[in-house]
């Protein structure tokens, strides 16, 4: 119903790695620098040393070329090697009188160029102290790297009990959604209104005396754009949008929960004016006490932090808690009471106008053909949420890029439907004749029985082409989209989910495994008949289980409100219901048998049967034509 995001709205900080993956990183760089440095000083090379006798020796004999000072030491280089070689004179002795002492001839010191060189300067000194400095570098940067590691997972345990909550500023752009961005929910926008209104103009409201609800339940199917919701009240009055899912309160360690939940209120209220948004609020708001869904210490703690966190606020915080599930039959009362979550606001699927609306939200940045026409689209989708349409388009957009086209195609549009609700074509999945014979009566059994019976829906499709864990199906749509359903539609329903066993017996003379799905949805149909809608003359308008089977009113998942004697009582009338059903569609296709031969002997042929197909191959059986409504599906 509304436009899904897939954008994250934050990013956690990562975690250190384990103290022993520490110290070997570290070990590791550390051994790989000292390889490093001792490749580079070993990698010069050594000259030879002589004493000063040897070099007078080399004077005398005309072999010394040069000789550079620098303080004490000298370098020496020959006439016949490229080899410098070193020596040592005398401290305080200039290198002439030395030499003259050893009785060379002044002309063979004029010979040889003699050049002083004053040690100074930075490489000097690096030169000097590099061998001393640079191990105790390397050792320093491991104490470093080891301490700040060391560090890190330390805070990493300060940290556990802050919250992980994601933060949507005012100012990001990017990540804003507004009420222009979602199509239908009319009565949910027109309640969250009033939430906006305070935010932006929290004066109007407290000079009169009212006080805006400190707490907003969204409350619908999923997909249907709780979130989303949430998101658009933010971004429409410019606050902090601080969203965190259920889950993420409760750790294996008691108190923690407790502690984020205290942590993010402190921070929404630092940041106000704000909406604080947890989404899957059952995870922690189940009924306390009852055992039901895991209950434990941590997740009651967390509760009860957040009913604590709630009566704590004043009515000039402007900070507003809002929450969604799927699940508020299961919520503790007292999150429900007034002072908390008091305002509720219920979010339907989307009705046929919705759902154009919505599709054209999603084909904003697609490029469509000529033939697109998204009205027949949204009446070909009863009963899909946003998130399915979303998903519906995507599909059409992945299809078409597959084909190698650059526009989507109504027929694009149409396939998606299918996929998103049975799955992709298995062509695969190859039947043999005879499972393919057998496919065909089951799927033309639903089909007749459909057609013949009043308050059937009328088909729009059939298949024997696979398509996810269906061997094939057949599609109803109804007139109009329903809120409710009587009685009788529940009794053609079933009588139309037996068609296909039914078939299957009374041509073949055997059963396959073929019904098995059609058998489980039509007897769980005629169960909720009995225990929950009170359709049953024999059990009277009595409800034996709730609509979520879980918890009711406070009690627990094993707790019965009926005796042994009722249960056996209710075995008996789906058991009736079922039986009624099987020959009310026995009757109609022993009356239909030659319209159930055409029919499936066309769909042998052509494997699928569109509606005006499939209309044209009825009617001369006296079968009369019904206009497409809800979807329906049943598998083979």
């Amino acid at each position: 119903m509304l436009k899904r995001k897939n954008k994250n709205d934050g990013v956690e900080p990562s975690k250190p790695a384990g103290i022993t993956g520490t110290i070997l990183s570290a070990l590791f760089i550390f051994i790989l620098l000292t390889t490093v440095y001792s490749l580079l000083v070993d990698s010069t090379v050594k000259k030879t040393e002589v004493a000063v006798s040897e070099l007078a020796s080399d004077i005398s004999k005309g072999i010394v070329t040069k000789i550079v000072i620098r303080g004490e030491e000298l370098t020496i280089s020959y006439a016949s090697s490229t080899v410098d070689k070193i020596s040592k004179k005398e401290a305080g002795v200039g290198l002439t009188e030395t030499l003259k002492n050893y009785s060379i001839p002044s002309e063979k010191l004029s010979a040889i160029t003699i050049e002083v060189k004053n040690e100074s300067g930075f490489w000097y000194w690096f030169s000097n102290l590099a061998p001393f400095l640079i191990p105790l570098l390397f050792v320093a940067f491991f104490i470093w790297y080891l301490t700040r590691q060391v560090k890190g997972a330390g805070m990493q345990a300060f940290t556990f009990g802050q919250s992980k909550a994601r933060i949507i500023f005012p100012d990001d752009k990017k990540q804003r959604v507004t009420f222009k961005d979602i199509a239908g929910a009319k009565e949910a926008k027109e309640e969250l209104k009033e939430i906006v209104d305070f935010l932006k103009n929290p004066k109007k409201f407290l000079d009169i005396g009212a006080q805006i609800p400190k707490g907003v339940l969204l409350m619908g199917a999923p997909g249907t754009g709780k979130t989303l919701l949430a998101r658009a009240v933010a971004g429409e009055a410019g606050v902090a949008f601080f969203s965190i899912s259920g889950s993420e309160f409760v750790e294996m360690f008691v108190g923690v929960g407790a502690s984020r939940v205290r942590d993010l209120f402190m921070m929404a209220k630092n940041a106000a004016p704000a909406i604080i948004f947890v989404d899957e609020i059952d995870a922690v708001g189940r009924v306390r006490g009852v055992g039901a869904g895991g209950g434990n210490d941590e997740r009651e703690q967390t509760l009860n932090q957040i009913l604590v966190e709630m009566d704590g606020f004043e009515q000039n915080e402007k900070v507003i808690v809002m929450a969604a599930t799927n699940r508020p039959d299961v919520l503790d009362p007292a999150l429900l009471r007034p002072g908390r979550f008091d305002r509720r606001v219920v979010i339907d699927l989307p009705d046929r106008n919705d759902r154009e609306e919505i599709l054209k939200i999603h084909a904003r940045k697609k490029p469509f053909a000529e033939d697109v026409n998204l009205r027949v689209i949204a009446e070909r989708t009863p009963g899909f949420s946003g998130a399915d349409l979303y998903s519906l388009m995507n599909e059409a957009a992945i299809l078409a890029a597959r084909e190698n086209r650059t526009t989507l195609g109504q027929f694009d549009l149409i396939r998606s439907i299918e996929k998103v609700i049975l799955g992709p074509e298995r062509k695969s999945h190859l039947l043999s004749v005879k499972e393919k014979e057998i496919t065909a009566y089951h799927e033309a059994g639903h089909a007749i029985v459909a057609s013949a019976l009043p308050f059937a829906d009328p088909v729009h499709k059939i298949s024997i082409i696979s398509r996810g864990r269906a061997a094939g199906y057949t599609l109803k749509l109804p007139i109009e989209d329903k809120k409710m359903q009587s009685k009788k539609e529940f009794l053609d329903d079933i009588a139309m989910s037996l068609g296909g066993y039914v078939a299957e017996k009374m041509i073949f003379g055997d059963l396959t495994t073929g019904p098995s799905n059609d058998l489980q949805v039509s007897t769980a149909l005629a169960r909720d008949m009995v225990t929950k809608y009170g359709m049953s003359e024999k059990m009277g308008p009595v409800a034996f289980e709730d609509t979520g089977g879980k918890v009711l009113f406070g009690k627990g998942v094993d707790g019965k409100d009926y005796s042994e004697r009722v249960s056996a009582e209710i075995d008996a009338e789906v058991s009736q219901i079922m039986n009624n059903a099987e020959k009310r569609a026995t009757e109609t296709l022993i009356k239909y048998r030659t319209a159930l031969d055409a029919v499936a002997l066309r769909l042998v042929e052509t494997e699928t049967l569109e509606r005006e197909e499939y209309e044209k191959l009825i009617v001369p059986f006296g079968l009369l034509l019904k206009q497409k409504t809800e979807t329906n599906i049943k598998l083979a």
